[in-house]
């Protein structure tokens, strides 16, 4: 067998299930140029101590192992040798190409669909987030129920003839879909309270921003550089999968809700895509998207179009987007900057999320965005008031101040609606005049 078409890289030890990767490259396929990498991260990022990487060259799949009978035997004698617990493959294996491998190697096997469901099991923290990804492994799983019980007796025939095999096969596949039916039903009720919230936040008129992005892009610490929480970020896949949301005064913009959303991949596995639909819901209900690139990505190209295209499955498309190219700092020399198209218009903003670099450009470029939202005004406030004009100018959004004869300072503010009612409801503070945007 030609070595080029059978590739083997040892890694390093680590403390989960010995496990051993199967990277499958067709010529009918493409590939990303890091897919073996983030392959291989995704393995980390469950916990596997990878014993071996191999990597297989094809021209098409075969029906029964996925592979050919010469690779899986020489995959036994790796298997044998080296004790392995578990093989993943990086390509979606059908169920029967499941069973017949496992009988063949006598060890699990999973594919890459599988390996993101773990690690989304391992992640979710919330009780949606946990009903999510439970969702999605009873489908994934109800396509597979038959490899669990290849050991129990299995007989055809009518009544009288079944084995006990197909008894216990028709229970468990009942289980699940009551199961399936339980949580759909305690879903449901979660959304109706975030429909709630939305409604709250759609009559108030606040700005909602969504953060998306290839997962590890760095979304949850530009999440926390913009609201100052103390969201879990790390730097390892799907760090996020709970959504969060949380309110912030912006600079020349005022208040805004931003929510953090799950990481997107790669062939995201449409299993997750239809049970994290209520999470991604606040993605379509958004103003702006912001979308996080990692700048220092040699891919980030690629990883781009990928988001696009999840973005697109979710039909929020046409929500107008600014991309926000992080993590500058592990660039080298470079500077924050803001890139505009032709109409003058912030479409790019470079910056670092972890050093706070460039964090003052995300602001313009969200006060550009959002200046549908906003509303021009004159106000007044009494002598007894004027503490409230520094708050106002932490803020930022002041475009013109005088003081009258009589103390009192006299506004002139570019700020959302919402906040404006805010401001007017405080003691010492009135309307001059208004000028809504178009």
């Amino acid at each position: 067998m030609p070595m080029e078409l059978f590739d083997r890289q040892k890694d390093a030890v680590g403390q989960g299930e010995r496990t051993v990767l199967i990277h499958v490259e067709l010529n009918s396929r493409r590939h990303t140029p890091n897919s073996l990498g983030e392959f291989k991260q995704l393995a980390l990022s469950s916990g596997l101590n990878i014993v071996d990487t191999i990597t297989v060259k094809r021209n098409f799949t075969k029906a029964q192992f996925f592979i050919g009978t010469g690779k899986v035997d020489e995959l036994s004698d790796i298997v044998s040798e080296h004790e392995i617990d578990l093989v993943i493959f990086s390509l979606e294996l059908s169920p029967s190409q499941e069973r017949n491998l496992e009988k063949a190697l006598k060890c699990q096997v999973m594919d890459r669909t599988g390996l993101i469901l773990d690690i989304f099991a391992l992640r979710a923290s919330s009780f949606e987030g946990k009903l999510q990804v439970e969702l999605a492994q009873l489908r994934h799983l109800s396509t597979r129920l038959v490899r669990g019980w290849t050991h129990l007796e299995r007989q055809k025939g009518g009544i009288g003839l079944r084995g006990p095999g197909e008894t216990q096969l028709e229970t468990d596949k009942r289980l699940i879909s009551i199961r399936i039916k339980n949580i759909n039903k305690r879903l449901a009720k979660v959304h109706k309270q975030h429909d709630l919230g939305r409604k709250s936040r759609l009559k108030k008129e606040l700005p909602m921003i969504s953060l998306v992005g290839y997962t590890n892009a760095g979304k949850s610490t530009l999440f926390n550089r913009l609201t100052n929480a103390n969201v879990y970020a790390d730097d390892k896949l799907f760090a996020t999968l709970d959504s969060t949301i949380r309110r912030v005064i912006l600079p020349a913009a005022g208040e805004a809700v931003i929510a953090d959303t799950v990481g997107f991949i790669q062939d995201l596995p449409h299993e997750l895509v239809e049970a994290f639909k209520s999470t991604l819901e606040e993605t379509r209900q958004a103003n702006v998207l912001l979308h996080v690139v990692d700048a220092s990505d040699a891919n980030n190209r690629d990883k781009i179009e990928q988001v696009e295209d999840i973005i697109e499955q979710i039909d929020a498309q046409n929500i107008p987007s600014i991309i926000v190219m992080n993590k500058i700092d592990e660039i080298g020399d470079f500077s924050p900057r803001v890139d505009k198209d032709n109409d003058g218009n912030i479409y790019r903003v470079w910056l670092s999320a972890h050093s706070g670099e460039g964090i003052d450009l995300i602001y313009k470029a969200l006060s550009q965005s959002l200046s549908g939202m906003m509303t021009c005004a004159r106000i007044q406030l009494d002598v007894q008031s004027a503490f409230i004009r520094s708050e106002i100018h932490k803020i930022g959004f002041i475009e013109k101040e005088i003081m009258n004869e009589f103390g009192q300072w006299l506004l002139e503010i570019n700020v959302t609606r919402h906040y404006l009612e805010r401001l007017l409801v405080k003691q010492g503070v009135s309307l001059l005049w208004e000028q809504k945007s178009q």
